[in-house]
């Protein structure tokens, strides 16, 4: 890896990890994008779902007393279904397709977040469910699994500190699962990974960014955080989208 694409690698890890702690998410939105663009798509996901495993264990530390274990127990299942089916697409599809996959998936899951603001309550276990398998599929193909959780959080009236605290342990074994299943399924070749020494550079990104949060997050009010988060990610997603639209071609 090129020393200006470590650069804007570990500036993505450092922000996505700061505002994880602040708002409970934003690691994946903000760093599977830009890491996609740097490394590749199957690449660039996998490295930003070990930085999520990461930023997720060490804010757990701090919520894990608001953490919805009930919650985390029913959606667990359809996760690891749904992680499975995303390691096949990335191991079959190829990489101009998981572009658009990636940025696709992205734009879908926040036009659906915005679109459940606007009053829509739906509840039960089914959904909830169903969530899960949605959540695991685009964790795995697209490191990004918040959005989809948002837009389950804010249509169930999901009170935001415990959603916060329970989306960690939710992300611990998402990633988890994203990147035993894509190494596990032959989805990405151990040798297209990057060198050793980059994983402890990435690592201080989130390291410093998680400190960083810790100290904004007595400053900043979670609205700002996640909207900061979700215009990064929408950004991302756009060039993603855009790079392998291009490189697809007319269909």
């Amino acid at each position: 890896m090129e020393t200006t694409a470590l650069i804007a690698a570990c500036a993505a890890v450092l922000l996505g990890a700061g505002l994880q702690r602040v708002a409970g998410m934003g690691l994946g939105m903000v760093a599977a994008p830009v890491l996609t663009v740097l490394l590749g798509a199957s690449v660039g996901v996998l490295v930003s779902n070990v930085a999520a495993i990461v930023t997720a264990l060490l804010i757990l530390r701090a919520l894990r007393d608001r953490v919805d274990w009930r919650r985390v127990g029913t959606v667990l299942p359809l996760m690891l279904v749904g992680s499975a089916l995303g390691a096949l697409t990335v191991r079959e599809a190829d990489s101009a397709w998981l572009d658009v996959i990636v940025g696709g998936s992205v734009l879908t899951a926040l036009a659906a977040s915005a679109v459940l603001r606007r009053r829509v309550r739906i509840k039960g276990r089914p959904v909830a469910v169903l969530t899960g398998l949605a959540a695991g599929f685009m964790n795995t193909t697209s490191g990004v699994a918040a959005p989809a959780w948002t837009a389950y959080a804010l249509a169930t009236r999901w009170d935001h500190r415990s959603f916060a605290a329970t989306l960690q342990p939710l992300l611990i074994v998402m990633n988890t699962m994203s990147v035993a299943t894509k190494l596990g399924l032959g989805a990405i070749p151990p040798g297209s990974l990057p060198a050793w020494w980059v994983w402890p550079v990435l690592l201080a990104g989130v390291l410093a960014g998680v400190g960083l949060g810790t100290v904004l997050a007595r400053r900043i009010p979670t609205r700002v955080a996640a909207r900061v988060a979700l215009t990064i990610a929408v950004a991302g997603a756009v060039t993603a989208l855009a790079r392998g639209l291009l490189t697809v071609g007319p269909l």
